[in-house]
């Protein structure tokens, strides 16, 4: 039994690590990471415990009865998974994307590639409204990953609305929390708090993202119960529509091209099936989902 127990924080902590890994990447999303390792609907029914029933005991004082109904076996190790890659990864990113970008963005595509066809295999009689949902969140997602970067100003209600819809988007599947942030033009700043250790900045971000995960994480669990189908059509759509964001090959003006079939390119396929092979690998810890609430 402490065997077992040992392997589930183990794999928890494995899965936070995925997730904080992917998210600091525009265009990869942890959602796609919790999807695949089969922890979602696990994870967003523990969000709306925490953010619901616990936070109410804490606000009355109720601190015991909190702490017991907090599902601190799953949301602690995976917390810190997601802590551990975010700090200890982010410069190690930085230089990739910066000086390795094909390789790097060719194991991100068949990172989501791979989750395309996972996901693909969860939707369940395929009917006119699952296809229908698929083509809008593909459509919807397609633009919105096209959509040229704003600028925000460095205040903290921006940092902080930053937050709130950054998260709201780290949590779906393939629409990147990141790439959210690089719209708004606060990527490249909250990646230099976080190299920078800028702790204020980030307390700002990190209450909107409380707020932004309270409220939509309910959102999706309601339609997840009532229309689950046809919302993993939707998700499913979103992966589809985000590989415009991650292919490989990019103009200065981020256009997307086909590139000349050398040995670049061959390296490149190499990280993409590497990336997908990443993916079905962490899949492999779908067989632990059920544990997550329950122990």
């Amino acid at each position: 039994m402490q065997k077992r127990t040992i392997l589930t924080t183990l794999r928890h902590f494995l899965v936070g690590f995925s997730m904080g890994s992917a998210d600091l990447v525009p265009g990869v999303s942890g959602g796609t990471i919790a999807f695949v390792s089969g922890i979602y609907e696990q994870l967003l029914a523990a969000i709306a415990t925490i953010t619901g029933p616990v936070l109410r005991l804490v606000l009355r004082g109720k601190l015991v009865q909190a702490y017991k109904q907090t599902p601190l076996k799953f949301v602690l190790p995976l917390g810190i998974g997601m802590m551990t890659a975010i700090f200890s990864l982010s410069h190690l990113i930085e230089y990739l994307l910066h000086d390795h970008p094909v390789p790097t963005w060719s194991l991100f595509f068949g990172l989501v590639l791979a989750s395309i066809l996972l996901v693909g295999r969860t939707v369940k009689g395929w009917t006119w409204r699952e296809l229908l949902a698929i083509s809008l969140g593909t459509v919807v997602t397609f633009w919105v990953v096209g959509a040229v970067p704003v600028e925000t100003p460095e205040t903290p209600l921006a940092f902080f609305f930053s937050g709130v819809v950054a998260i709201s988007a780290m949590i779906l599947p393939g629409i990147s929390g990141s790439f959210i942030l690089v719209l708004l033009g606060k990527y490249a700043q909250v990646l230099e708090a976080v190299s920078n250790r800028e702790f204020l900045t980030l307390i700002y971000v990190a209450l909107g993202c409380a707020v932004g995960i309270g409220l939509f994480s309910r959102l999706l669990k309601y339609l997840l119960n009532t229309h689950h189908s046809v919302t993993l059509g939707v998700l499913l759509g979103v992966l589809i529509g985000s590989l415009r964001k991650v292919w490989p090959w990019k103009f200065e003006d981020g256009a997307n091209f086909f590139p000349e079939l050398d040995g670049a390119f061959l390296f490149a396929i190499v990280c993409a099936v590497a990336g997908a092979v990443l993916v079905l690998g962490i899949s492999q810890l779908e067989h632990g989902k059920r544990s997550i609430v329950t122990e």
